[in-house]
Order: C-alpha cells, then structure tokens, then sequence
C-alpha cells in the first residue's frame, strides 16, 4: 500500500491557490477514508480535510469555503484545492488512507494506524 505525492507543493502570496494531489496504489482505496493533514515545525500534526468512501466531506474550521477535497475513485487519487491562502496556512501537508468505512479529522485517530504519503511544503507568504 503506498500513497504517492504527486505534489511539490510550492510557494504563492496571501490570497493565491495551490492544489495537491495524492495517487494510491497496491491497493484499491474505494473504501477507504482519505484524509489531509498538516504540521508546522514545533507542533502535532492537524487534519485539515477528510472525505470517505461515500463522498462526505468534513473541514478543519479554519479551512471551510477555501479548501476543497475530492477523490476520483476510478483514478484511486485524492486532491485539495486550496484557495484564498493564508499565512497560517503554510506547513508540511501529508495525504492519507485509513481502511475504515468510519471517517474522522482527528490526527489522534489516524496515527494509529494509516497508511501515509511523503509530506509537501506550502508556504504563503508575502
């Protein structure tokens, strides 16, 4: 099971977008809950998105109305769209897949046991 960022990430100004994305393979992730995290330096990882295998969605409240987190279920991916960054958006973000058709945004719930794709930087900054 590996979870690939196809991603570097990048840099862009207060207001910019970026997008990631996250390709699976070994395994077929149709009924997997998927999941964006994120961590600054100093501080535990935080979810910022989850969607499971049913299309809900769920949003760290910081985020809502400007990231968006899809999954093409014939493409085994997963994506965020991040719009209107900010400052306090910037850090390392990580996509993962946990095998459970119960989907939480909780880091606490994932570290257990979650298959984890490499991290990206973003950084916004003016």
């Amino acid at each position: 099971q590996v979870l690939r960022m196809e991603s570097e990430g990048g840099s862009v100004r207060p207001g910019g977008s970026l997008s990631l994305s996250c390709a699976a393979s070994g395994v077929t992730y149709t009924t997997y809950c998927m999941g964006w995290f994120r961590q600054v330096e100093g501080k535990e990882r935080e979810g910022v998105a989850r969607i499971d295998s049913d299309g809900d969605t769920a949003y760290l409240d910081s985020v809502k109305g400007r990231f968006t987190i899809s999954r093409d279920n014939a493409k085994n991916t997963l994506s965020l769209q991040m719009n209107n960054l900010e400052p306090e958006d910037s850090g390392v973000y990580f996509c993962a897949a946990r095998a459970t058709s119960y989907c939480s945004l909780r880091y606490s719930w994932w570290a257990t046991d979650a298959v984890w794709g490499q991290g990206a930087q973003v950084t916004v900054s003016s």
